[in-house]
């Protein structure tokens, strides 16, 4: 993010406090002073399939979390068969009919208040809502949160079924993308840009 932001902003500071920053950045990442080991420069992160114990838990998330979505989706359907259409409780505070939609699933009156749940809705609030008391109960690594923490890894960017990106090659790209850039300062010329905005004015 700091080679970034040098990148984007470079133009607010002088051709020398740039270059300085700039040889800094690229020597630091060549020798690998931001890797957390950096003796493991060029390895990236360990591939799980490749090792027993890590594809013995992975085995165990799986199990969990199908021991969990079975029995969730049985409730879910014995729910939409027999309280398809039925609303279960009035919410005590206003809404904006765009959550029509998302309360009010299996019931097809349009007329009604949008404050009125249905049972199936009901069902997927309680069911995506208890996540915080899962884990109170059953802990932080219990079967109901592996999900979301896939899901976590997912936007991260990290594959939980693969090794992860390198992190030296994501600095090296970064050093040579800072190499390319050609320098020039905002305030170059303002002297003369002023002089001439003010001549141009009182003309």
């Amino acid at each position: 993010m700091r080679a970034q932001n040098l990148r984007t902003n470079y133009m607010q500071i002088s051709k020398a406090s740039f270059e300085k920053r700039k040889e800094w950045w690229i020597g630091a990442a060549k020798e690998g002073k931001f890797l957390a080991d950096p003796e493991g420069r060029g390895k990236g992160r360990p591939n799980p399939m490749s090792d027993p114990a890590m594809m013995e838990g992975m085995m165990g998330m799986m199990k969990g979390n199908v021991a969990m979505m079975v029995p969730q989706s049985l409730i879910m359907g014995w729910i939409n068969a027999f309280f398809s259409g039925y609303v279960i409780m009035k919410l005590p505070f206003p809404l904006t009919p765009q959550f029509k939609q998302m309360l009010q699933a299996g019931v097809g009156t349009r007329d009604l208040d949008v404050r009125w749940v249905s049972s199936l809705s009901w069902y997927f609030l309680t069911l995506f809502g208890l996540q915080p008391v899962y884990n109170f109960i059953l802990g932080s690594n219990n079967a109901a949160s592996q999900m979301s923490q896939q899901m976590a890894q997912a936007q991260m960017g990290q594959n939980p079924m693969g090794g992860a990106e390198d992190p030296d090659k994501i600095f090296n790209a970064e050093a040579e993308n800072l190499e390319v850039v050609e320098h020039y300062y905002i305030l170059d010329g303002v002297e003369d840009r002023l002089l001439s905005s003010l001549g141009s004015a009182s003309s």
